[in-house]
């Protein structure tokens, strides 16, 4: 029988814009950072508790406060993804539409697109002419407008300033 922890859980439950300090980092794939309520464990070790407003999304660079005021920073875990190099932009295009019209999120890269692994779509897209690479890295696609807001919710729509973190 496991014993119950004596430290409580922190409960991360708001975004802010800016942080002074930020106390950890929490590394999160691309699936799990779609996800308004779950359980993870901060870079340090420490056990924490998402409890975000339900269609939460969180980004690459997010600042999340916790219930008793520390400030964690979200990050992209690395993951399985497949980084797409086409021979010319008329290539790259036809396989972006492609994405779109199928709904697969795509991060824009200087050297192509990287998309989370899947195997049906790497046919498609080498039928096209793409060449596909398998890679292990951080997924970060390309954000969508947020109508009701009126802002783009993609890395770098936040400050710039690069807050102290505890233990890095």
């Amino acid at each position: 029988m496991l014993a119950a922890s004596t430290m409580p859980l922190l409960t991360l439950t708001d975004r802010v814009q800016f942080a002074a300090r930020v106390h950890g980092v929490l590394a999160l794939p691309w699936e799990r950072r779609g996800r308004a309520r779950l359980r993870a464990l901060l870079a340090s070790g420490e056990a924490v508790a998402l409890a975000m407003p339900r269609g939460s999304r969180l980004r690459h660079g997010d600042l999340l406060r916790g219930d008793d005021g520390r400030v964690v920073r979200v990050v992209a875990a690395p993951e399985p993804t497949y980084a797409l190099r086409c021979g010319d932009a008329a290539t790259l295009a036809r396989c972006a539409l492609l994405l779109g019209r199928r709904r697969v999120a795509a991060e824009v890269c200087p050297w192509g697109l990287r998309i989370r692994a899947a195997p049906a779509v790497r046919l498609l897209v080498t039928g096209l002419g793409a060449s596909v690479q398998e890679e292990l890295a951080p997924f970060e696609p390309e954000a969508e407008f947020d109508v009701e807001a009126g802002l783009h919710t993609g890395p770098g729509g936040r400050g710039a300033h690069a807050p102290e973190i505890d233990g890095a």
